[in-house]
């Protein structure tokens, strides 16, 4: 099987990618320096490049934005419970300590890919979601992302609740970000190995998620909004973790 990826970034990621074997890509004719540059990219990669009507680009991105180009690539690869946790264990002891972001009931194909790309730029590759309640992996995550996901350590489980546990057990701190948490994100360790868990934008975290965490933790809010879009979150919590670990104290 393989996935199309649409959008100039989000292909060139791939083709960057040396874990990448993209197959072909398809190129809207005509005269265009970026599209050419990515024309380029992947025949230096051994990617045969075919030229295709916009009709037809139309056609295989079925509404999706592909600025005149689709990537034919292999599907990505998403960690089990036992490959995430044996990979977090290396990461652990190689260092520096890793950053685990938990997605709970976040089913916005956008959001998902915009919470991707936050997690990658802000060194926390690790992303994980559970089998039920989350958005699939689709050409729209993947255009939302601008490539990012071509970086991340993806893992689908079966419960977020068992992860968490077994996070704790290897010495994680794992912060829910709720917005009624009793306490600030600012105020905790995230010096060491972190997970944090962002819940759907209307509801927030699952009981269970919320009880097997160590911490409900908030977001200082001055402002008279009390809330804010999954992406945005997610990366104003990670650059807490990268500002403590930067800077300790």
């Amino acid at each position: 099987m393989s996935r199309w990826v649409f959008g100039l970034q989000p292909a060139r990621e791939v083709l960057r990618s040396p874990q990448s074997k993209a197959k072909q890509l398809l190129v809207e004719p005509g005269e265009n320096p970026r599209r050419a540059g990515l024309a380029k990219l992947a025949q230096d990669r051994g990617v045969s490049v075919i030229e295709v009507s916009r009709r037809e680009l139309d056609r295989i991105a079925k509404g999706t934005m592909h600025q005149g180009v689709a990537l034919e690539a292999p599907p990505l690869r998403v960690l089990d419970r036992d490959e995430l946790l044996e990979a977090l264990d290396a990461a652990v002891a190689a260092g520096p300590p890793p950053t685990v972001l938990l997605l709970d009931g976040v089913v916005d194909p956008h959001n998902f890919g915009a919470v991707l790309r936050s997690a990658v730029a802000l060194g926390a590759p690790f992303v994980v979601w559970p089998e039920h309640g989350a958005a699939p992996l689709t050409p729209t995550t993947f255009r939302a992302s601008a490539g990012a996901v071509e970086h991340a350590r993806l893992a689908r489980v079966r419960a977020l609740p068992e992860i968490i546990t077994a996070l704790r057990d290897r010495g994680f701190v794992v912060a829910v970000l709720d917005a009624r948490g009793d306490t600030f994100l600012h105020e905790l360790d995230l010096t060491g190995p972190v997970a944090l868990v962002l819940g759907a934008e209307e509801k927030g975290a699952r009981l269970g998620v919320r009880r097997a965490a160590t911490a409900l933790a908030k977001l200082p809010m001055p402002g008279p909004i009390d809330s804010l879009n999954a992406s945005v979150a997610a990366a104003v919590a990670l650059y807490e973790v990268v500002r403590q670990r930067v800077a300790p104290g």
